[in-house]
Formats: structure tokens, sequence, C-alpha cells
């Protein structure tokens, strides 16, 4: 018991060195502020669709909010906050994984923190605790920023079990796509920086639009949030187990990866 106990220790006080290096940069709030454009953007869409003469005036982009579908109501503005979640979530928490394993590399801080008594894959994992949390509270940052925009553009109110199946769904969609970032990390630590693990990233997200429009995007983890999230319609967002399954063994397969590049790699340069 005592070797378990030991490694808790070491785990949570490295959680709170990681928590407070991210504290400390203005990551945190650069990503809110990138973030937080969602539910503004969501609100905007909302105004388009209520005002017909408006959205009349405003030409191509009208075109482009009626590409939205539906109307301006809670069903619909939830709905594209979880699709906004899906589709930008993986370009945001994709770069906050980039951040917390790829500064240790482009600030050269590695070998000083491998130097600490603490055993590598411990790091690895205080590291995944700081992106999964960090990634939480951003979603419910923009939730709650949503609940306030919606209420502001005067969307009509809706029963409760609106507001629950919309807040089911974007946390779904949120926790599918932070999943993802895991394989992200490991590029971050076999690039030793920013840009493979953001490539990755970016190269996912294209494949993702294309698996999907061929009709195989339930058979794609990176496809998998944003169709449950509605993105193709109600009729793709029913996938089967095995979609779900592929995205939790994508994201075991991510962090079994990194785990292992900590714990084996040379990372003496």
């Amino acid at each position: 018991m005592r070797p378990i106990s030991q490694l808790m220790n070491h785990l949570t006080a490295v959680i709170a060195t990681e928590f407070l290096k991210a504290r400390r940069s203005k990551m945190p709030l650069l990503t809110a502020l990138g973030f937080i454009l969602l539910p503004f953007v969501g609100g905007f869409f909302m105004i388009i669709l209520k005002d017909p003469v408006m959205a009349q005036r405003l030409g191509i982009i009208s075109a482009k909010a009626q590409l939205v579908g539906g109307t301006a109501d809670w069903p619909t503005f939830l709905g594209l906050l979880a699709q906004g979640s899906a589709l930008g979530g993986i370009v945001l928490f994709s770069f906050i994984a980039s951040w917390v394993f790829g500064r240790e590399y482009s600030d050269h801080t590695l070998k000083d923190l491998l130097a600490l008594p603490t055993p590598r894959m411990t790091i690895a994992l205080a590291k995944f605790v700081l992106i999964w949390v960090w990634s939480l509270v951003l979603v419910i940052f923009i939730y709650l920023v949503g609940l306030v925009v919606g209420n502001l553009v005067g969307l009509p109110s809706a029963p409760t079990a609106v507001f629950w199946a919309g807040t089911v769904r974007v946390a779904i969609t949120a926790v599918l796509t932070i999943a993802l970032a895991t394989p992200v990390a490991f590029f971050a630590n076999a690039g030793r920086g920013y840009l493979p693990p953001m490539g990755f990233a970016l190269l996912m997200l294209m494949l993702a639009q294309v698996v999907a429009a061929a009709g195989w995007g339930d058979y794609f983890p990176w496809a998998v949030p944003a169709l449950y999230a509605g993105m193709a319609g109600p009729a793709y967002a029913n996938m089967g187990s095995i979609s779900y399954a592929l995205v939790v063994a994508t994201s075991l397969a991510g962090i079994a990866t990194t785990l292992a590049w900590w714990e084996l790699a040379d990372q003496s340069s």
C-alpha cells in the first residue's frame, strides 16, 4: 500500500505544479477568449433566423445562417453550441494538449523536469489531468455564456426537458472531443514541440469532413463528436456503440503511447 500512497502523493504534487504553471501563463485566458466566440456566433445566427427582413438585407450571411436549419429557439441554439464544441473543440483542445506537453520542449525545461525525484509516468498523467480539467472548464464557461446570450437575443422560453437534452448533448460532445486530444499529446512529445501535434489535429479535422461526406464518419473517431452533435442531421446522430468504442480506444491509445514515450524514450536531446 505504501508505494500506492507515495504514487498518489507524487501525482497530487505534480498536478498542483502543472495547474500553477498554467495559471501563471496567459494560455487559459487566451483559450477562453477564443472559445467565447462560439456562443456569440450562435446568438448572431439566432438573430438572423428571428428576423427574415434583416436576413434578406445581409445577403450571403443570411444564406449561411439558413444552412444551420431549425428556428430561433433553444434546441437549435444548444445544438449549435454542441456542434461548435465538436469542430472548434478539436482545434482548441488539441492546442491545449500541444501546449501542455510541447512547451517543455520549446522552453527547454524538460531536463529540469525529469531531474525531479518523480516518476516520469506521474508527470505525464498530471499533464493529462490538466488537459481534461482545463478543457471541461472551458466547455462549462461557454455553456453558461451561451445561456446568457440566448436570453439576451430573446429566445422563446422552453421546458426544462429541452435544456436538459441540450445540456447532455453539449456535455457528451465535449467529452468525446476532449478524449481525442490524447493522440495529439503523443505527437507533441514525438515531435518535440507545437507544430507536429497541431498539424496532426488539423489533418484529422480535414479527414473527418471527407470521411463523413463519404458516409463512413461513424467509423472515424474524429468525425464521431460532430455527428453526435447533429452536424449531419438527426438521422446520422444515432450511431452504434462501435463509434463510441472507437473514440475510447483512440483516447486510451493516445494515453498509452504518451506514457510509453515518457517512460522509454530518450529525453536527453
